[in-house]
């Protein structure tokens, strides 16, 4: 039997040499600095129902990695709202088409949120939602028969309304907030923040 041959007409072992361990030195776990210790993992809620609440749900949660930087960020708006200092929440479509909008919009009322920032996909799935109560369509199909966004109503609606914006002198999420308060045919307007964002 001959041995195996690499692409290059060279043996395998020869492709392959064995690695060079001789410089490879280990060190006593003891001696090594963790960045997860166990008094950072996440606590059972407490077993009486009664001492549940959404505070004890935030101090059971792991000091680590996003579950930290979450518990950072909440602290930063409770500090930003108890001194009354602006707190400006930046988001795009997956806000809006996972269902997040009532959050949003009841924070906004608590003051957690102040100014809202979002691109064109959030503010086309917020604008369809309001006025037609479904958004998000199946990007695939649409892809493939030459549909997605091409829905007719949204993409003129949303520019004349751009339009009038323009020459009022309204950016882009005044001149849909307005457009959707000048409506009275909304679908959900309790589910916009464009609109409840400008109503309050």
């Amino acid at each position: 039997m001959t041995e195996e041959q690499h692409p290059t007409g060279e043996p395998a072992s020869a492709a392959r040499p064995e690695a060079d361990l001789s410089r490879v030195r280990t060190i006593p776990v003891g001696g090594r600095p963790n960045k997860v210790l166990a008094e950072q993992y996440a606590s059972p809620p407490p077993a009486d129902p009664a001492a549940r609440s959404f505070g004890a749900f935030l101090g059971s949660l792991p000091r680590i990695l996003q579950a930290e930087s979450f518990l950072q960020v909440v602290d930063a708006v409770v500090r930003a709202v108890r001194a009354e200092k602006t707190v400006l929440w930046m988001l795009g479509g997956h806000v809006v088409k996972t269902g997040l909008a009532p959050v949003f919009i009841d924070l906004m009322r608590r003051g957690a949120v102040t100014h809202l920032g979002s691109n064109g996909s959030a503010a086309v799935h917020d604008y369809e939602m309001a006025r037609w109560g479904g958004t998000s369509e199946d990007v695939e199909a649409g892809l493939a028969d030459g549909t997605f966004g091409m829905a007719d109503e949204t993409g003129r609606d949303m520019n004349l309304a751009f339009r009038r914006g323009m020459e009022q002198g309204w950016g882009m999420g005044e001149a849909l907030s307005r457009d959707l308060d000048g409506r009275d045919d909304l679908a959900y307007p309790e589910l916009s923040l464009l609109l409840q964002s400008y109503r309050l």
